[in-house]
């Protein structure tokens, strides 16, 4: 069987602070996802490094995922938002990242998985769908925010999933 050399030189670890800018510049970058602030990447990285990943491929970070666990529904890990460099997709990056913050989740005792998509980021309902979808686990969908609610408008409602109980893939 053929080698992974993406796979071989890939590390799964918690953000540090000097990490926020590069997160900040990989979701400026990917053009589908809502920017936030550097101060806030900066900020995700110091107070929810435990519930989030960056990928690296020979040193770069080449993905991530952001996450918390919410305060009143602490079986569920929230994603916030997830995102991969160009060179990295159709690699099941995204999914693997998810999965490696599962397998923390003995500090954490999360059973779920929830995010928000919008109906326009395929990528994303085709990601969240999968991923119940290959541990065998229910995914709902329902309307969470309706475009709305946001303001000057131009934003697409928020459809929640909820995913569970899950247990990452070989788990």
């Amino acid at each position: 069987m053929a080698q992974n050399p993406f796979a071989e030189n890939l590390v799964l670890e918690a953000p540090g602070i000097d990490d926020g800018a590069d997160l900040w510049r990989l979701t400026r970058d990917a053009g589908s996802l809502d920017l936030n602030s550097a101060y806030h990447y900066l900020l995700w990285c110091r107070d929810f490094a435990a519930t989030s990943v960056v990928a690296r491929h020979d040193g770069r970070i080449c993905g991530f995922v952001t996450g918390y666990v919410r305060p009143d529904v602490p079986d569920t890990l929230m994603v916030w938002q997830v995102a991969v460099a160009p060179d990295a997709r159709k690699r099941g990056l995204a999914a693997r990242m998810i999965d490696e913050l599962l397998e923390r989740r003995g500090r954490f005792g999360q059973k779920y998985v929830e995010a928000t998509v919008t109906p326009g980021n395929t990528a994303s309902m085709a990601l969240f769908r999968g991923f119940g979808r290959d541990r065998g686990a229910p995914v709902r969908e329902c309307d969470l925010f309706a475009a709305a609610q946001f303001p000057g408008g131009g934003h697409e409602t928020e459809v929640l999933f909820r995913i569970g109980p899950v247990d990452p893939i070989g788990g």
